[in-house]
């Protein structure tokens, strides 16, 4: 079969937990989920292409045009939460024009199986993972499997909607995603230094249970050090890529893991350097290894500059710890990224000052003010979903309502204080003047200096007290001068 993979572009939605600027500005992202999907589908023996429209900025007709030139005989698309409506959108037109089945699979999928396909548009939905669905489902589609055993499938069929029980895979059986599909050069992160830059996940779940995570105790999943380094050292030499974000919920996890990924980093003499996400009750020898296997930059979850805070969102650490840590990290010549988390359960106005100025005393080089939200499958949604009575993002989905601000009902604090102390958080960290001049005095290139600088300005004059619904809202694009060139010649420039 001919299979294409769409990702399509989406526009800010006030029911989101960052505010606009920041989601502007947040990254340029390679669509991972597609690229994995299409390396399993290769690998079946499949033709695949993937049109990242997202970073492309294609139009709807563009996408067509493209698709008219492949004559794919099903199309495939990634479908979040957040961003159902907007993939759903292209997905009509699309199949509109082409009248080709539609699989669709990502997080949404395995949280409203059922309600994402009921929209007739979408014919086929993965509920997990794609390594058996997708080849099964594909088998099944040129007639060769019947759809009754495809394991972790949820279709159609006689206008009723049938769901076949999902089993756990391997993170490890995974090949390596097909970025051969995908502009690497296009891509990059607000903090990032190097080009190209791409994203990895080396692990699935987590075994933590922080209130307002959907990954909370979820199954820990990891890949193997040898396949991790494989991947780094294939989007080096292959894809010319320096620069690596990895994804993972928690990288540092499996301290053994991780020292035997920096050990096989430093003997193969990648020229690569990597980010990662972790907790900060991190050991110091760990902090030292990861420090000579290529880490710059490690995001940590702060949360809060409130201790009473930090024990009621179930974090299981103390600002003594992550004061330590952060002082360590530094002093090894990492730079560090904090996520605070703004509106959690039983805040007031006091602890999101004590927050704010807990961020800057830690004095760290980034950071990120979200806001709390109850998202689909954390605690606080179950919480919602049994106070109320209501499933705000099923009936999203199922266009029974409407882009909005959610409640809050675990704080006193409205949305409207929310909002207004999340953007002067971000205008009292980012313009102190040393903080200025010592990021200024860093910048490695152009390029980084204009997207920062771009980013601190929309800050201060584009970003609304309260977050409003922007019609018009274009993710930023580093490389526009190379965008328009790829979109003319459909070649690399």
């Amino acid at each position: 079969m001919r299979l294409a993979f769409v990702f399509n572009p989406f526009k800010y939605k006030v029911h989101e937990e960052n505010i606009k600027i920041v989601q502007k500005y947040f990254g340029m992202f390679p669509p991972l989920s597609l690229a994995w999907a299409a390396a399993i589908a290769r690998k079946a023996g499949h033709d695949v292409i993937i049109i990242d429209a997202r970073t492309l900025r294609l139009s709807k007709d563009e996408v067509f045009s493209r698709l008219a030139d492949f004559k794919p005989d099903a199309m495939g698309f990634m479908m979040t939460t957040y961003m159902f409506r907007d993939t759903l959108e292209w997905i009509k037109y699309l199949k509109g024009r082409l009248n080709i089945p539609v699989i669709a699979g990502g997080y949404n999928l395995r949280v409203y199986p059922r309600a994402s396909i009921s929209h007739p548009e979408i014919d086929y939905g993965i509920i997990e993972q794609a390594l058996e669905t997708l080849p099964q489902l594909l088998s099944a589609m040129e007639g060769t499997m019947d759809m009754k055993d495809v394991v972790g499938l949820v279709y159609k069929e006689n206008g009723r909607i049938k769901l076949n029980p999902a089993r756990p895979v391997r993170f490890e059986d995974f090949p390596l995603p097909a970025r051969d599909l995908l502009p690497n050069e296009l891509y990059a992160e607000f903090p990032t230094e190097r080009k190209n830059f791409t994203v990895m996940v080396t692990s699935l779940g987590c075994p933590h249970s922080c209130g307002f995570c959907e990954a909370g105790r979820t199954r820990y999943n990891p890949r193997s050090p040898m396949k991790v380094v494989d991947e780094i050292e294939e989007c080096n030499k292959k894809y010319a890529i320096r620069e690596i974000d990895i994804f993972d919920y928690d990288f540092t996890i499996d301290k053994r893991r991780v020292i035997s990924i920096c050990g096989e980093i430093r003997k193969r003499g990648l020229d690569v350097t990597w980010a990662c996400r972790s907790r900060v009750d991190i050991e110091g020898d760990l902090l030292e290894e990861m420090r000579k296997g290529g880490c710059r930059r490690i995001y940590y979850g702060i949360e809060s500059g409130s201790q009473e805070t930090l024990d009621r969102v179930n974090k299981g650490i103390t600002l003594d710890t992550i004061r330590a840590t952060i002082e360590k990290t530094k002093a090894l010549g990492m730079k560090t990224l904090g996520f605070f988390l703004v509106g959690a359960p039983g805040e007031t106005k006091s602890s999101l000052e004590k927050t704010l100025r807990f961020a800057k005393e830690l004095d760290l080089d980034y950071a990120q003010f979200s806001k709390c939200l109850a998202k689909p499958l954390t605690p606080l949604w179950k919480q919602m979903v049994e106070t109320t009575g209501r499933d705000y993002w099923k009936d999203w989905i199922m266009g029974k309502d409407t882009d909005r601000p959610l409640p809050r009902p675990w704080t006193g604090l409205t949305n409207e204080e929310i909002d207004a102390f999340v953007k002067r958080a971000y205008l009292c960290f980012y313009g102190r003047p040393k903080f200025l001049l010592r990021n200024i005095m860093g910048v490695k290139s152009l390029t980084e200096f204009r997207r920062k600088a771009f980013g601190l300005l929309d800050m201060i004059f584009s970003q609304e007290t309260v977050s409003k619904e922007d019609k018009g809202f274009l993710a930023y694009n580093d490389q526009a001068g190379k965008l328009a060139c790829l979109k003319r010649s459909g070649e690399k420039c």
